[in-house]
């Protein structure tokens, strides 16, 4: 019983000081808390609280603030993740609709999780090692050149010029686009290029062996593309408030340092726990610019999750686990933010994401697909 009390209290000064910032006491835990017992019982918790290194006394003060390890043991007892309320859902919607491609939709993303959470957001657009093929088209450009123009599921369009010795007549070119479309649609960027190479040796496609071998390797190349094409930040000038001069020089280094960044935020969004959103605290992150800070992220854009959550956004976790995510949404702030509204913040915007992607998917796929019916 003693530990389970000592728990609560552990959990009331995390509380206390995320919403003070000060030192929290005894006294005020007393008379904030229904914890049941006399501010004696509740000093000797927090005494073995700090043995047990849960909490730290800083030195000119009488009360007490969370450890890494205190955060740790907070958030990990956080098991759902509260949903935001009507009126923030419905303000994330009416931002968020408002995009005109995914582009702009991401940079909303960053500027809206930036203004709930007053704390820096990062939101990485999604690689294509992720992606899975809509439509291709090829497009002969010069004497002995096609541009592969490659949509994906998530909207995203890359193109990729493709070399060739000799330019095919233009009927069996569409043809093979055809016959790609319809073979390779929905696949993986590196299923497509084996399903693409096997297509190549079929004897109907003698004449266009030379492009679909080069259409392949193409394929293959995006699907080696690990990292994110870009990182959207927002809120940095939030820190220059929140944090201390001495803090913030690392702190705005490691923010420049974009791969490391979308490493450690690419890890924990796919180390979630039951919320689907995962937390890396002061030296967890292992960077030294965020020992002072703390890392919440989440996945969006499951590529074959489609409709599930696009009804209303907060149906159970267990949808989020429908597929890879192929990016990633987070928030970065001090190791005192508020823990539950980022992660539900957090958590409420990649679903935004994802039912975005997965809406323009299935908008834009009939025309795709009448594209290419013969």
């Amino acid at each position: 019983m003693a530990q389970s009390r000592r728990m609560l209290v552990l959990r009331a000064v995390v509380e206390d000081y995320i919403r003070s910032q000060e030192p929290v006491g005894s006294t005020s835990l007393t008379r904030d808390h229904d914890l049941g017992v006399s501010s004696a019982t509740i000093r000797n918790d927090m005494a073995g609280l700090e043995d047990e290194g849960y909490l730290i006394q800083p030195h000119t003060s009488a009360g007490r603030v969370p450890t890494e390890k205190g955060y740790r043991y907070f958030v990990d007892r956080l098991a759902t993740v509260v949903p935001l309320s009507e009126a923030q859902r419905r303000g994330i919607n009416s931002f968020l609709s408002g995009s005109v491609s995914l582009k702009d939709a991401l940079q909303r993303a960053a500027r809206l999780l930036s203004e709930i959470t007053g704390q820096v957001a990062v939101v990485a657009s999604p690689s294509l090692a992720k992606a899975t093929l809509r439509h291709v088209e090829m497009v002969p450009v010069a004497m002995t050149t096609l541009l592969a123009v490659v949509i994906t599921d998530t909207g995203q369009v890359a193109q990729h010029g493709l070399a060739v010795s000799a330019m095919p007549a233009v009927d069996d070119i569409n043809r093979i686009s055809s016959t790609v479309n319809e073979q390779c649609s929905g696949l993986s960027l590196s299923s497509a290029a084996e399903k693409v190479r096997s297509i190549a040796e079929e004897a109907g496609f003698s004449t266009v062996h030379e492009v679909a071998c080069a259409l392949a390797d193409a394929f293959a190349s995006m699907a080696l593309d690990e990292r994110a094409n870009e990182l959207y930040m927002s809120g940095a000038s939030h820190l220059a408030h929140s944090r201390s001069l001495s803090d913030l020089a690392p702190l705005f280094d490691a923010l420049e340092e974009q791969v490391v960044l979308m490493k450690l935020m690419s890890n924990l969004s796919e180390e979630t726990n039951a919320t689907g959103v995962g937390v890396a605290i002061g030296s967890e992150s292992h960077t030294p610019g965020l020992l002072h800070a703390s890392v919440v992220s989440s996945g969006y854009g499951h590529s074959n999750a489609v409709a599930d959550h696009a009804q209303d956004g907060e149906s159970s976790s267990s949808s989020t686990d429908a597929g890879e995510p192929v990016a990633f949404v987070g928030s970065i702030g001090p190791t005192h933010m508020d823990y539950l509204a980022t992660m539900s913040a957090v958590k409420a915007v990649a679903r935004y994401l994802t039912a975005f992607i997965s809406e323009n998917g299935i908008q834009d796929r009939p025309a795709a697909d009448q594209h290419h019916s013969h």
